[in-house]
């Protein structure tokens, strides 16, 4: 992700970053990825990196959704490490 990316990030998410990690805006370490996310129920914002699993881009985040199997189209912000050492994704946006 870019550094404009990176703060246009910032800026949607600055009212809503309340139990988010902030990416970094000088380094690359978090990127918005194309992802497919599994999930009982979505209502979470953040995911472990077991539950996520990066695509090529959006079509194939599309593809390979299967939602009566609890697995969802997204973007995701990540990864990040948890205060526990847990890598972590933010959910961004429903593909």
């Amino acid at each position: 992700m870019h550094l404009k990316v990176a703060r246009t990030m910032n800026m949607k998410h600055e009212t809503n970053m309340h139990g988010m990690v902030p990416p970094d805006p000088d380094t690359q370490v978090s990127e918005v990825h194309p992802a497919v996310v599994y999930m009982p129920k979505r209502n979470r914002k953040r995911f472990s990196a077991n539950c996520v699993q990066i695509v090529k881009n959006r079509e194939a985040a599309i593809k390979a959704a299967d939602p009566a199997n609890k697995r969802f189209a997204a973007e995701v912000l990540g990864p990040s490490k948890s205060s526990e050492g847990q890598s972590l994704y933010y959910w961004v946006a429903w593909i």
